[in-house]
């Protein structure tokens, strides 16, 4: 999971998203740490893609992480993802896609990721669909290497079909839930981003 902070608005359009779906698949998957933290300290507060409608969530998501700290960021994550047994938020796809986990949109996701040559690794302790899976996989059909596979029809079949469909559903649960801070924050930049990402998509249709 990447830790690098977007690209500015001088850089490459399609470097700044895929460093962005980077940061966001790296706060999905576990509580920042000390360092990345530290990284919120200096990090601009302008938004970090081009579009004035990402800068006021980022200007919040910054805001916040600059007056958190690692200990903080844990337990929170904990509280709202983690403890023993069922976790107050799911950050699965197939729970609210189909209300279950491990459920037929797993198995069409795992699909459509074997027919691109994307495969879990074992090192991967999460099903494909995590949000953080997902959006690591999102970074690599922007930034990878083979263009058969990393290029924009991939990426909006997969956001499409596997992101967009549950995407502000978990944003808005993570949102409103009591014990969120950084992580409300997050679900809210979070969702301002999807909905980007899914009005440029559909420009391409």
């Amino acid at each position: 999971m990447s830790e690098t902070f977007p690209a500015s608005s001088a850089l490459d359009e399609e470097v700044a998203r895929a460093e962005l779906y980077g940061l966001l698949a790296r706060l999905w998957y576990a509580a920042p740490d000390a360092g990345l933290l530290e990284a919120f300290q200096v990090a601009p507060t302008e938004a970090p893609a081009a579009g004035a409608f990402l800068e006021e969530p980022w200007r919040q998501l910054v805001g916040i992480a600059r007056d958190t700290s690692a200990a903080a960021t844990h337990d929170e994550y904990d509280a709202l993802f983690g403890g023993i047994g069922k976790p107050d938020i799911f950050l699965f796809g197939s729970h609210y896609l189909s209300g279950f986990l491990n459920d037929k949109p797993l198995v069409q996701l795992r699909h459509d990721l074997d027919r691109l040559g994307l495969a879990r690794t074992e090192a991967t302790y999460e099903t494909e669909d995590h949000i953080a899976c997902l959006f690591e996989v999102m970074r690599y059909l922007i930034a990878g290497d083979d263009v058969a596979v990393a290029n924009l029809t991939q990426q909006q079949a997969i956001f499409s079909k596997h992101i967009q469909p549950f995407l502000p559903a978990l944003c808005d649960a993570v949102a409103q839930h009591p014990k969120a801070r950084f992580y409300a924050a997050l679900a809210v930049f979070t969702r301002a981003f999807g909905e980007v990402e899914a009005q440029a998509f559909d420009m391409m249709a």
